[in-house]
């Protein structure tokens, strides 16, 4: 017999700190992000390239610092638009969900499209099947993170952590043999700004920003705050190891990869990485120490894709449950599952959605790897955007909010300096050239994704101004925490009333 469940809010304590955790770590996609996020970065860096992982890690942990902290007073299913709601304005806090809902939802697809193109450029390279089954493998990709993300968290938080583990075990090995296989031509040097590129630091800051996407979904855990046990504890430790584990193993992973390739070959345009094994050098470095093991690394990246695809669902359908609760998205979104207390109106349009988009700018971009460099450019200038508020939001909340619980480091260098060090990244990726550097624009179809966010926003902004006008108290909504409160009586309202 099943255990009736609220049908107006999501399942309370449903999951503790490990699944929370691997809520965020399945969300990077370790693997996935190894073979497809961090490589687009190779060409600008060259064998810099572990240095641009180091200060995307960098980054990413003082915001992680700046998630916990706010997470302790302001658990919810908002996440960090309801930070920058309360930290520092419901209007910001409004543009925070409404950048928010293009970037989240876009996740998924991007790995439907990882996937896809993986076990197709398999089948073809080994048995000579056609290219274009990409598509059909994405939309497989698809439905099985649908059927997960529906039947509930539990089960889909639990298939996370199997699945992350043995994607970061697998490369986790891979690197120790490479860094073996290396033997004398380990070098530090790969930290140097200038190793393997033309333009230094120039060169690095355009690779920060494909390392960055890399690290996206290490907030992931922050929308289950409604849904896990004691959230003040578990979701700040789980933003926080998130990043600085997976970052840690990134850093191994390219630091293998540099020091056995060769740091100065790296950016070849003709021999380098990108170009190595068709295009799939992880794959070939796996086949060079390992052999048959290939297998295994193509299984990884398979894995990751499915595993980070589940962690961007649950992480999207929150948010846009969250804001459907308070009437700033069609109230149908906030409807939960009778039995398994999901946002299932939620899931079936993200889902839906997301295989949709996946197959049909695959076609249109000229293939799946063409729209995966579109998708990504645009959720990490997004991301960062937010991940800046965010840190601004820990500073100010402390200083409004808490001022008795104000700590220097904690709400006051950690968010500044985190801010500033993804600053460089975010003016890259706009292909400005600050400081002399010889920063160049982003390649097509990367150089679309400002257009893309300008239009976006744009509604967004008419959207502001139609809702504070018309009825603020959805604006100023955003800054609610419904963890400790009874739901909006809008929800109330569609309850049975009793005889």
């Amino acid at each position: 017999m099943s255990t009736p469940v609220d049908a107006h809010r999501l399942e309370r304590n449903a999951v503790g700190l490990a699944p929370t955790l691997f809520q965020s770590i399945t969300h990077m996609a370790p693997a996935a992000a190894v073979a497809f996020s961090i490589i687009v970065g190779v060409p600008y860096a060259g064998g810099s390239i572990s240095l641009a992982v180091l200060l995307a890690l960098v980054a990413c942990l003082l915001c992680a610092i700046s998630i916990g902290q706010l997470a302790k007073h302001l658990p919810s299913a908002g996440g960090l638009y309801t930070f920058s709601s309360r930290g520092l304005h419901p209007y910001v806090g409004f543009l925070v969900a409404w950048g928010f809902m293009l970037a989240e939802p876009i996740v998924a697809p991007l790995l439907y499209l990882i996937f896809g193109n993986e076990l197709a450029a398999n089948l073809n390279s080994h048995f000579g099947w056609p290219l274009w089954l990409w598509a059909p493998f994405a939309v497989i990709a698809g439905l099985i993170v649908w059927g997960l993300t529906y039947r509930g968290i539990r089960l889909s938080t639990r298939t996370g952590v199997a699945l992350g583990t043995f994607e970061i075990l697998v490369f986790v090995a891979l690197s120790i043999t490479l860094i073996v296989a290396a033997g004398g031509h380990n070098t530090l040097s790969v930290f140097a700004p200038n190793t393997g590129n033309a333009k230094g630091l120039g060169s690095v800051f355009p690779a920060m920003i494909f390392a960055i996407l890399a690290f996206i979904g290490f907030e992931a855990s922050a929308p289950l705050g409604e849904e896990a046990r004691e959230p003040r504890k578990t979701i700040p430790r789980a933003v926080v190891l998130s990043a600085l584990l997976i970052g840690l193993f990134y850093l191994l992973n390219y630091y293998a990869a540099t020091v056995y390739f060769g740091p100065d070959k790296m950016a070849d345009p003709k021999h380098g990485f990108v170009t190595f094994n068709g295009g799939d050098p992880w794959s070939g470095l796996a086949q060079a120490v390992w052999g048959p093991g290939i297998v295994i690394v193509i299984l990884a990246v398979l894995n990751s894709a499915i595993a980070n695809s589940n962690a961007g669902v649950n992480a999207a359908t929150r948010v846009g449950y969250a804001l459907a609760r308070i009437g700033l998205l069609p109230r149908m979104l906030g409807r939960i599952h009778p039995r398994f207390a999901t946002p299932y109106v939620a899931v079936n349009v993200q889902s839906a959605g997301g295989i949709v988009l996946a197959v049909a700018l695959g076609w249109a971009t000229g293939g799946p790897l063409n729209a995966f460099a579109l998708l990504g450019t645009v959720a990490t200038i997004v991301v960062v955007a937010i991940y800046i508020l965010t840190n601004l939001s820990n500073l100010v909340f402390y200083l409004r909010e808490q001022r008795g619980e104000f700590n220097l480091f904690l709400n006051g260098i950690v968010p500044i300096v985190g801010s500033v060090v993804f600053l460089p990244a975010l003016i890259a990726a706009f292909g400005i050239d600050f400081l002399g550097l010889g920063i160049t624009a982003l390649l097509a179809p990367a150089n679309l994704a400002p257009i893309i966010i300008g239009i976006w926003m744009v509604i967004g902004l008419a959207l502001l101004i139609y809702f504070a006008t018309r009825d603020p108290r959805r604006i100023t909504d955003t800054g609610r925490v419904f963890l400790d409160e009874a739901e909006p009586a809008m929800q109330k309202e569609a309850a049975p009333a009793r005889p």
